[in-house]
């Protein structure tokens, strides 16, 4: 073949314009994922459509949908990018260990309490690794692991995720937050049973330590919890308790930070075995630096021996 009839070839940026506009089906959207502007975006499809000698996506005045074609090929240019960000994965692997960025994903109620304890561990051990940190909820992080935009996440666990590996770092109790005066202010070895009937404040949908509490409600046999009050984080959670709205459950890395906010609170701890969260770093499948993920779980559960926690794993 010459040079002459050669095809030319889609370039990475039209591909990742042309998977975003499929996945989300919005161009202002699309852009927005992948932060370049809309006429931008709106030009690297059309640059991809020329190029493919194909319609893509049909255009109207209220949405956006996919050609057929589109249809049949936004899973091969998903594909394509997946192999792509794979291969760089593997030549940053072939880097010194613990050099490059690394990054991390945390949920909410983990990351005010552990990050101190990486960031110190990171900056001490590994001076080299450029640590990028982002906070958001289990759901979000899984899907940033899936497809390449994080590297490896810290959250509570099991997930039930295909194609993830957990390292487990360590367990924590929940402990009983109320306010001043309540019957179980204060007290140990309190039954699970008692939440059965106590007004429980919880975080909203989505967040992965609500779900936690309403498995611990269910295991001591209450079938709902009528949440006519929620936060959207534990400070605000905290201070709804100390105000006397409820009581809340409260992993116990949190307890020192978010207790002291405010004279109007008290902990009770429940009586052995206490409920509990598992707290892990979770990888992909096949990680090209899963043996550095590895050696950075095992120094972790070093380091957090100081926190109120049950170390696990190694």
């Amino acid at each position: 073949m010459t040079a002459g009839n050669r095809r030319r070839q889609p370039s990475l940026a039209q591909l990742r314009a042309f998977a975003a506009v499929a996945e989300h089906l919005h161009f202002r959207d699309a852009a927005a994922a992948t932060g370049t502007s809309q006429p931008a975006l709106s030009g690297a499809v059309a640059a991809l459509e020329e190029t493919l000698g194909v319609t893509l996506v049909e255009r109207t005045t209220r949405k956006v949908l996919l050609s057929p074609a589109g249809e049949r090929l936004a899973p091969r240019a998903k594909a394509v990018l997946e192999e792509v960000a794979a291969l760089l994965e593997e030549a940053d692997a072939l880097r010194a260990p613990f050099t490059g960025a690394l990054r991390l994903g945390v949920i909410p109620t983990v990351a005010p309490y552990v990050l101190p304890t990486v960031l110190r561990l990171v900056h001490d051990r590994y001076p080299q690794l450029d640590l990028q940190v982002h906070e958001e909820q289990t759901a979000s992080l899984l899907d940033g692991l899936a497809a390449g935009r994080l590297d490896l996440l810290l959250l509570a666990v099991p997930l039930g995720a295909p194609g993830v590996i957990e390292i487990p770092l360590f367990d924590e109790d929940f402990v009983l937050v109320t306010p001043p005066g309540h019957r179980l202010g204060g007290r140990r070895g309190i039954p699970r049973d008692v939440l059965r009937e106590l007004n429980l404040l919880l975080l909203d949908e989505g967040h992965c330590l609500r779900d936690q509490a309403l498995e611990i409600c269910r295991e001591a046999g209450r079938t709902g919890v009528a949440a006519t009050t929620t936060a959207a984080g534990l400070s605000t959670l905290v201070q709804l308790v100390a105000g006397g709205l409820g009581v809340t459950l409260l992993p116990r890395t949190a307890v020192d930070v978010e207790t002291t906010r405010s004279s109007r609170l008290l902990t009770g701890c429940f009586t052995d075995p206490a409920p509990t969260r598992r707290i892990a770093l979770a990888m992909r499948t096949g990680a090209a630096r899963a043996a550095e993920y590895e050696q950075l779980a095992s120094a972790l559960r070093e380091a957090l021996r100081d926190l109120p926690v049950r170390t696990v794993g190694g």
